[in-house]
């Protein structure tokens, strides 16, 4: 009988713990009362990052929800993101930058999550039933990375100042720095700025965290104020760092055995231990590779081998001749692969080296050239200047002919 107490007690336990975990749920729902007037939150964020959007109320009667996707408020046409059971369920670890929507959303406890957010995600996001009863409102603006504004702070560069016009005011609104991508050596720090108006003229059916102020691409904007609060665009300040690496913890002598020691024996102390992933890229084509794990608005640095391939020189924008960069998504894209960029590419995510990837490039011996590949654009594009070079130079010299021999004319009569 002494013996089963054990086995009693840890079930009890168990009881209780599921019990508090139901009514942790069911008091999250019952803080918030669901509006009688359907509201919208709004909410920013910049493009391929993931956010998540909360249902934060609803009827104890409704045990699952379905969540629809409007571009504008009141249109016609409406998306279902829902496979009508509230459980649909997505690996972000195959979702693909530009996708359908579709295919990059996820349910999980009544929230929406979307994936790679692109820019025309942006609109308005309703928590509801399958019969059309809507509890909860989200205006999400996502703001491209295309034409974003770069401040290097070491170069002494400074963000755009705020724009005051008659009816409203443009700014934008920072985050906080990101950790430093690199421990140990020198690293950078990043912060992510998102473009804000403010105007009186709002829309009253858009819920804000300041009163009058919201983002720009915002559906509580009013249409004849949507172009001018486009012409600003969202901000990147990206300065250096120092920081140094958190101490292993050796175990105590003896601790380890021999066979730990033999297979330390064959390493290379020079190469960094982290998990190696082996690719192999044919020359002249487009490689893009992403640190696992990492998203847009984490610290993440990139290493060739030994060199630190920093943002201050690799980023995306800073040189239009760029053939190796860094997306703001933290993507390290190598164009037109050349036999030289064979190596080890190292990656760090929150200031801490997690993995690698050890690239070697090859020739093709023969396939079916298409008009989209690099080398046919290169080749096309070359041969099209040439053209034209030479047909300006044949022009030149037949229209300085005319006019000599009409200058000669005119000087024989």
């Amino acid at each position: 009988m002494l013996a089963k107490l054990p086995g009693a007690t840890i079930l009890l336990c168990m009881v209780d713990v599921l019990h508090a975990f139901a009514i942790e749920e069911k008091n999250t729902f019952a803080r918030m009362a669901c509006p009688s007037y359907l509201m919208f939150d709004n909410a920013a964020y910049l493009a391929d990052m993931t956010f998540e959007l909360p249902c934060n109320c609803k009827p104890d009667t409704v045990s699952s929800v379905v969540w629809y996707f409007q571009k504008n408020m009141g249109g016609h046409e409406t998306s279902v993101l829902t496979d009508f059971s509230g459980t649909v369920v997505v690996d972000s670890g195959h979702v693909c930058s530009g996708s359908s929507m579709l295919n990059r959303f996820s349910i999980r406890m009544f929230s929406l999550i979307v994936f790679r957010a692109q820019e025309k995600d942006s609109g308005h996001y309703l928590c509801g039933t399958e019969r059309g009863d809507y509890f909860y409102g989200y205006d999400v603006d996502v703001q491209p990375t295309w034409g974003i504004v770069v401040a290097f702070v070491d170069r002494g560069q400074h963000v755009q100042d705020d724009s005051t016009e008659d009816v409203l005011t443009l700014f934008t609104t920072f985050w906080d720095w990101t950790r430093c991508d690199r421990c140990g050596v020198r690293g950078e720090q990043r912060r992510i700025g998102l473009c804000y108006l403010q105007s009186a003229l709002l829309h009253p059916r858009y819920r804000t965290a300041v009163p009058n102020v919201t983002s720009c691409g915002s559906g509580a904007v009013p249409w004849h104020l949507r172009p001018r609060s486009h012409l600003r665009r969202p901000e990147v300040v990206i300065r250096s760092c120092l920081t140094s690496c958190q101490k292993k913890k050796v175990p105590k002598e003896g601790v380890q055995t021999i066979s730990n020691i033999i297979s330390k024996m064959g390493e290379k102390p020079w190469v960094p231990r982290v998990p190696t992933q082996f690719h192999k890229q044919p020359v002249g084509t487009k490689l893009i590779l992403g640190c696992p794990g990492a998203r847009p608005e984490h610290a993440v640095a990139w290493d060739k081998n030994s060199v630190r391939l920093y943002r201050s020189r690799f980023l995306i924008g800073v040189n239009s001749t760029m053939r190796i960069f860094i997306d703001h998504g933290n993507q390290l894209h190598i164009q037109r692969v050349k036999i030289t960029d064979r190596g080890t590419y190292f990656c760090w995510r929150e200031g801490t080296m997690v993995a690698g990837f050890r690239l070697s490039v090859f020739y093709r011996r023969w396939r079916r050239r298409t008009l989209y590949d690099p080398e046919t654009t290169y080749a096309a594009n070359i041969i099209g200047r040439s053209y034209i070079v030479i047909g300006a130079v044949f022009v030149a010299i037949h229209l300085g002919c005319c006019c000599w021999r009409r200058c000669r004319r005119r000087a024989a009569t």
